[in-house]
């Protein structure tokens, strides 16, 4: 994965971050004007993650958006929410890291 596309995963990620902390405001206090904003950044989200489709194919970058979401928005619900997975939770998590890695290995001594 070229450099321009690691910022373009890292950025969708970091936006669909925010997206999902109003989405999480909105559940708790409502509002037409939090839930429109949480819909702008999941649009921007999805603009960004078209760029790393194009360089990487469908599966690959969905794999590896959904694998960087899942930690990060994770790490957010522990750290800014106080949320804590349970032990099963936390394995999935683990074994959503070791599929992700498996699918983007290079094959064939490829690198």
């Amino acid at each position: 994965m070229n450099p321009v596309v690691l910022v373009y995963l890292v950025g969708s990620t970091l936006v669909f971050m925010a997206a999902n902390a109003t989405l999480k405001t909105y559940a708790a206090s409502g509002g037409f004007a939090v839930l429109a904003g949480a819909l702008a950044l999941f649009c921007v989200g999805n603009f960004l993650m078209v760029r790393v489709m194009r360089e990487n194919g469908l599966g690959l970058a969905i794999a590896l958006s959904l694998i960087f979401q899942l930690i990060a928005i994770t790490l957010m619900a522990v750290v800014v929410f106080g949320e804590r997975p349970t032990p099963l939770q936390i394995a999935g998590l683990v074994l959503g890291v070791v599929a992700v890695s498996m699918i983007v290995w290079p094959q064939g001594g490829a690198t």
